[in-house]
């Protein structure tokens, strides 16, 4: 008698549990994000941590280059650094946001 064949589980189902621990602000805030995406709370944290991870990941990429490519940047790197008259000046200059 042959067997009946089991029911494959969809690509996006949903089989690993995440916990966190949040406090009543940030759990307001988010379901009101959450609401105003007209989505869950489960999906709108999902897909914002996804995406700040994808960024996270794609910040640590690997670059691939040919050889020659590899030599010149690092015929670049290895020259003697350049006096540069528009650096000299900014970083002679207070930041906005430091107080004089």
């Amino acid at each position: 008698m042959p067997t009946k064949p089991t029911p494959k589980k969809k690509a996006n189902s949903r089989s690993s549990r995440l916990g966190l621990r949040a406090t009543g602000e940030q759990e307001r805030v988010l379901r009101r994000a959450a609401d105003a995406s007209h989505k869950s709370l489960t999906d709108f944290i999902l897909d914002s941590a996804c995406q700040a991870a994808e960024k996270t990941l794609l910040d640590q990429r690997l670059f691939m280059v040919s050889d020659s490519q590899s030599r010149a940047l690092l015929d670049l790197l290895e020259r003697p650094a350049r006096s540069n008259s528009g650096l000299r000046n900014l970083f002679s200059k207070a930041s906005p946001w430091e107080k004089p």
